[in-house]
């Protein structure tokens, strides 16, 4: 089988609706957007969970529970293979090296570094947190890990 013979199953691929095309295409005359009203308007769109006005169910309901995403402390994580893929003339490591080579999205934001891969070069490593074998790793190699 080659690509160029490849076919999409039966009933896979529909017809597009082709709406306000007069009433015998089906779709005709309020184009499936029923009688009057807001909803049949251009550029109308009601949120989610409004019930017209009336107070609505989420509002009803008790509130119970607490949400620690609002007090997350958002980590950046980077491997040990990540780090030696670097340029050999770098040889201290913190978040503004990787997010310069783009390793990490952000510069400002904690990061910490995990063991995957393997480091043959001396560096001297800069971060909030390391795995133990981040540390083991690049210790081994003769560098330093330096929790900041």
């Amino acid at each position: 089988m080659k690509l160029h013979e490849l076919k999409n199953v039966p009933g896979a691929v529909h017809r597009k609706k082709r709406v306000g095309c007069g009433e015998g295409g089906g779709h005709g005359k309020t184009s499936g957007r029923g009688g009057k009203g807001q909803s049949a308007r251009s550029g109308s769109s009601i949120r989610p969970g409004f019930e017209g006005g009336q107070m609505p169910l989420y509002r009803k309901l008790p509130h119970r529970g607490f949400n620690s995403y609002n007090f997350r402390v958002e980590i950046a994580v980077s491997n040990v293979g990540d780090i030696a893929s670097l340029e050999p003339s770098i040889t201290e490591v913190n978040a503004a090296v990787l997010s310069a080579n783009g390793l990490i999205r952000d510069g400002e934001v904690a990061v910490k570094i995990l063991g995957d891969g393997e480091l043959t070069r001396p560096l001297k490593v800069t971060a909030k947190k390391f795995s133990a074998t981040a540390k083991a790793k690049i210790e081994a190699a003769g560098g330093q890990a330096i929790i900041a």
